[in-house]
């Protein structure tokens, strides 16, 4: 079987450390929007992104990572497949 290998590519992304982020992303991503989560038993309450893909709307929370492809288009990563996947430019 032939392998292959991932073509370097520079993509832009932000991580959502808390709640307020979210609501500051879904001014970044087109047409996304911020769906309020109630925490359970005690649990504080939460703020998803939802993002529209290709794949459908997709939800991003605390700790995922917001990528911009390519070609223009958002959608999620969670943090650990973003560490094994990316990784940030040297400074020039």
């Amino acid at each position: 079987m032939p392998e292959f290998q991932k073509k370097p590519v520079v993509i832009e992304a932000r991580q959502i450390t808390d709640s307020t982020v979210a609501v500051r992303l879904a001014e970044w991503v087109p047409n996304a929007y911020v769906q309020y989560v109630q925490g359970p038993m005690g649990l504080p309450d939460q703020y998803r992104l939802m993002i529209p893909t290709l794949e459908g709307v997709m939800e991003a929370g605390t700790g995922d990572w917001i990528i911009k492809g390519v070609q223009g288009e958002f959608y999620p990563c969670k943090p650990d497949i973003f560490e094994q996947t990316y990784e940030p430019l040297e400074a020039k």
